[in-house]
């Protein structure tokens, strides 16, 4: 067995055995393998980085074994490890190695904690086969499966019915997308016969132009994205996701699964740089889907719903970049909002856990004296989510910023605005939450006031380790290191001299995003209230989410809801299946009453009958004979 190999099966493994024998084994049994398996993946994982650096930077290959053969074609389980599958399997082992170990603490009294680690660790598995596969193929398993994990893990708590919805929600909106990556898988393979990525691109690369368009499978495999990484019109699944426990909100939906979009127009960059129009699509939908949440969050008020459209937000952030040509820069704010958004999610996790399951930051306030370590974590991962420097945030966003005005693959000064005013939203609905959450007068129960208190180690060591990377994570070169498989894109030259006016600018935008929030919020928050006021319907359209809920409820759940009651069940299930059951029943019922007759119990009409039967059997030979 090779280490690419290892890497996949070894939080399979303990999906097997926690989901097995995790219950009769206790807790302290399942802690050690739910968290133990997935550190030696992460330990693996550095060592297939350092031989991948040993070898000068090519990439390993690994074949598991043949899947199938159809014809001349044979479809592998293969692996391949470059430099984005090393970024991407060292975020989803490490980070997720650290919200399993969160888990421990978070998870402890709940009677279901077996069945939650074997979810996680399936989770992990799934989400490694998607980054580690050579051909979309096997990636594709592994979209697929991070679905059913993540389907699993949001509607954990299936006895509420609500949670329950959450996780059908996010399975339905998934599906919808996946349609679109099926049809752009076949129509790569019918053109090119293989579905190995590596040739793909190099197909695409050569000289000699396939036989597909490339915009057109560029456009169907983003549907897929779209999907998967929570974009208009696809996005409304991730903010109801929040219904599962707080760790899976900071493993599945802020550093791992809703970025596998991302990586999967990365991964195939070959297509999209011959498609124009397709890159035109990706940066408008992500600049649309960026500007739209970040509005959205401004009037949250439940912390997870908060992060949860910061998260569908940031995500247009880096189909921005991928629009634009900057591949290697949309990885970099994968990487950096990977460390502060767990660390957030996390972070709000423990404030929920010191507030009883409160999670209303109106019935919050004066927390940064009560749970500091929770607090002061929590706070430099909000600098670097709004951009303050040196903290990650500010170098992977300055960058966006930077080739979305001066990209030549399509940067604007258009581009550029849309993406400074919604930069400028985040820095301030960030340092609200802040505020209302850690800063003021407390306004929570007394009761709950009274049992206000700092998480375990288990929980607040993680948030360190995350608080200390989001400080750092910015200084890890990361387009730099791409580069040579994910070129920079070449900016205009008339462009070049703003770039220090850019830089000066992101910094502005997050100073001031702060400055307001401070002016808003501090004190009774009487000039927030008045705002409220002044501008309620703007208020009450934001805080409903602009009513897409509702929309696609009226034009398409409550259609289907009469199409499958109607058609399927009155016409269809209640008519045809049983119409035709209950009436061959009768028809048989009715047979029988008739034949029922015949058996009298008397023996003369028996023998009057035979011979009826005698006598018009001589007829029928007379008469043919």
């Amino acid at each position: 067995m090779g280490l690419l190999t290892l890497i996949v099966l070894l939080p399979l493994l303990g999906f097997l055995v926690n989901g097995l024998a995790g219950n009769r084994l206790g807790k302290r049994f399942v802690s050690v393998v739910g968290c133990g398996l997935p550190a030696i993946a992460f330990a693996v994982t550095v060592k297939c980085f350092l031989d991948l650096r040993a070898g000068g930077w090519a990439p390993i290959a690994e074949t598991a074994y043949v899947w199938a053969m159809v014809g001349q074609s044979t479809f592998e389980i293969a692996f391949w490890f470059d430099r984005l599958t090393a970024v991407m399997a060292l975020i989803v082992t490490g980070v997720g190695t650290l919200i399993h170990v969160y888990s421990i603490g978070y998870m402890h009294e709940d009677k279901s904690y077996a069945r939650y680690f074997a979810y996680l660790n399936l989770f992990l598995f799934f989400m490694l086969l998607l980054v580690l596969g050579k051909s979309l193929l096997v990636l594709f398993v592994g979209w697929e499966g991070v679905g059913l994990a993540s389907y699993l893990l949001i509607g954990f708590w299936f006895g509420d019915m609500e949670k329950a919805a959450a996780g059908k929600k996010a399975f339905v909106f998934n599906r919808i997308g996946d349609a679109g990556f099926l049809l752009g898988m076949f129509a790569i393979y019918s053109a090119l016969g293989t579905l190995d990525m590596p040739a793909i691109n190099a197909a695409f690369m050569g000289a000699s132009t396939p036989a597909v368009s490339a915009t057109l499978v560029g456009i169907l495999l983003f549907i897929g994205a779209t999907g998967k990484s929570a974009q208009i019109p696809l996005y409304v699944w991730l903010p109801d996701a929040m219904a599962g426990p707080t760790p899976v909100s900071a493993l599945i939906h802020a550093a791992t699964m809703v970025t596998a979009g991302v990586y999967l127009v990365a991964r195939m960059s070959g297509i999209y740089l011959h498609a124009p129009e397709a890159s035109t699509i990706i940066a408008a939908v992500g600049a649309l889907t960026a500007l739209m949440a970040a509005t959205i969050a401004i009037a949250q008020d439940d912390i997870k719903k908060v992060l949860a459209y910061s998260t569908v937000s940031q995500l247009g952030f880096m189909f921005v970049a991928l629009g634009v040509g900057a591949y290697g820069v949309a990885i970099f704010h994968v990487t950096t909002h990977a460390f502060f958004k767990a660390c957030l999610f996390l972070g709000a996790g423990s404030v929920i856990h010191a507030m009883s399951g409160e999670q209303d930051i109106q019935k919050m306030g004066g927390l940064g004296r009560k749970i500091p370590v929770t607090f002061v974590t929590f706070a430099i991962a909000t600098a670097a989510i709004a951009g303050i420097p040196p903290l990650s945030g500010f170098f992977s966003k300055d960058e966006i910023l930077w080739f979305a005005l001066g990209s030549e693959r399509g940067g604007s000064v258009l581009l550029f605005s849309v993406m400074a005013f919604t930069a400028l939203l985040t820095a301030f609905y960030m340092f609200r939450l802040l505020w209302l959450t850690f800063f003021g007068k407390p306004r929570m129960l007394k009761d709950v006031e009274h049992h206000i208190h700092e998480s375990p180690f288990s929980m607040t060591g993680v948030l360190m380790v995350l608080a200390f990377l989001s400080a750092v994570g910015g200084f890890i070169a990361i387009p730099h290191f791409l580069e040579p498989m994910l070129p920079i894109p070449a900016i205009g030259a008339a462009m070049q001299p703003l770039h220090y006016w850019v830089v000066g600018g992101s910094i502005a935008i997050a100073a001031t995003g702060l400055a307001g929030a401070a002016w808003f919020f501090s004190g009774d928050s009487a000039r927030a209230a008045a705002v409220k006021a002044r501008f309620a319907g703007v208020y009450r359209v934001l805080s409903n989410k602009y009513f897409v809920d509702e929309l696609y409820d009226r034009i398409v759940g409550r259609p289907l809801v009469w199409i499958s009651d109607a058609v399927f069940l009155k016409l269809g299930d209640r008519l045809l299946i049983d119409g035709t059951l209950n009436g061959l029943a009768s028809l048989a019922q009715r047979a029988a009453g008739r034949l029922s007759r015949v058996q009298t119990g008397s023996l003369h009409k028996y023998a009057f009958l035979v011979l009826v039967g005698m006598v018009a059997s001589l007829v029928w030979m007379w008469r043919h004979g």
